[in-house]
């Protein structure tokens, strides 16, 4: 396990990005163990590779307690969404005083190991509202985390082995280390980040590609790991992605990777989240929506926008990028925004993955103007399956 170097790119977040493989690592006969949840599985693997620099493991109850109320760990340096590892009681009073813990997965097979530094309770209504906005279980972030125990354990941890992906995304792993390999080798110095769990719709095209005047070059980077059940499969949206950037893009500006993360759709704090993550695969920018990562009425309309209100771009080192909704304008014949399009209310047309699934979920074809021809094509062919 070894700091890796990143000379000649923007520094990870806190300086210096973080590696908790460790292939050497052996299960133990008489370590404890716990069962990681997806999300923590998730979360295990993104710390391994540095994705979550500066974490180096689980976060203590001094940590955690900074996040939740300060948006910050104790050093000063930004971080939004607290990281734990929270057990179930039978693991708990399993575990005891144990020094080292190993760590499973859902189906039992060992994947790395816990140094236990702490042990702490929370309180996961109070957690729920100031992380959500809401402590209402039908929320499904509050619903994760009232799923997951109130015992948590702190520690760094050592890794033994990768999450698995589905097969298509599964060639688009780059981890921190080879995201930033890659932009150094296509000589970037600028790259934009782009964070989705739906296929790319017209709206989407359009920001990435406004965006993508100003750098080098894009990132496109969507989430492959749990994400809501009414979600487009990662398979399909790979195939998308794929797709619409061999149509529509300029291929030498692209890289499509993959974020093997969880969703946790807690809005403005994970938009942060995933603007600090983005810092450690090499991105100088990183595009921020009206709604990042929420869900349903929640979290107030640019909320995601207002709260780098708090939270400098020193404290950062990458540059948020903020859009405002666009829409297909009827009168002007392309892609807009308020910002750039005189038109009224009547001539616009407003996109959303959620409009595009409900329409595929009644077998209807989206139009040219919330989609690609070629994009609508997989779409309706994973559908109808």
């Amino acid at each position: 396990m070894t700091a890796v170097e990143t000379a000649g790119l923007i520094a990870p977040h806190g300086g210096v990005l973080v590696n908790r493989l460790d292939d050497t690592l052996d299960q133990g006969g008489t370590r404890p163990r716990v069962t990681l949840s997806e999300r923590q599985r998730a979360d295990l693997d993104l710390i391994a590779v540095g994705a979550m620099s500066p974490l180096t493991g689980f976060m203590d109850k001094a940590t955690y307690e900074s996040v939740l109320t300060d948006l910050r760990l104790p050093s000063g340096l930004a971080w939004s969404v607290p990281i734990t590892l929270a057990v179930s009681d039978a693991e708990a009073e399993e575990i005891g005083s144990a020094a080292e813990v190993e760590l499973v997965d859902e189906a039992g097979n060992f994947v790395g190991v816990i140094e236990v530094t702490e042990r702490f309770t929370t309180d996961p209504q109070r957690e729920a509202r100031l992380v959500y906005g809401t402590d209402d279980a039908a929320h499904p972030g509050v619903a994760s985390l009232y799923a997951h125990g109130t015992t948590n354990l702190a520690g760094p941890v050592r890794v033994a082995s990768r999450m698995p992906l589905v097969p298509a995304a599964t060639p688009y792993l780059l981890d921190p280390a080879a995201s930033r390999a890659a932009f150094a080798e296509r000589g970037w110095k600028s790259v934009v980040g782009f964070q989705t769990r739906n296929p790319i719709h017209r709206a989407h095209e359009y920001i990435t590609k406004v965006a993508l005047e100003t750098v080098d070059g894009l990132f496109l980077h969507p989430l492959v790991g749990a994400t809501k059940s009414d979600d487009i499969p990662a398979g399909v949206r790979m195939r998308c992605y794929e797709t619409l950037i061999d149509n529509y893009y300029p291929r030498e500006r692209v890289v499509l990777g993959v974020l093997p993360a969880a969703m946790r759709y807690a809005g403005q704090r994970e938009a942060v989240l995933h603007d600090e993550q983005r810092q450690n695969y090499g991105c100088t920018n990183f595009l921020v929506g009206r709604d990042h990562a929420g869900v349903g009425s929640y979290n107030g309309t640019y909320a995601a926008h207002r709260i780098f209100d708090d939270i400098t771009r020193d404290e950062l080192g990458i540059q948020p990028l903020f859009f405002e909704h666009a829409f297909w304008c009827k009168l002007t014949g392309g892609m807009a925004t308020t910002k750039s399009s005189p038109s009224e209310e009547k001539d616009r047309v407003f996109l959303s993955g959620t409009k595009v699934r409900e329409m595929l979920g009644r077998g209807e074809v989206p139009p040219v103007e919330f989609t690609r021809p070629e994009v609508a094509k997989v779409l309706i062919e994973a559908y109808a399956q």
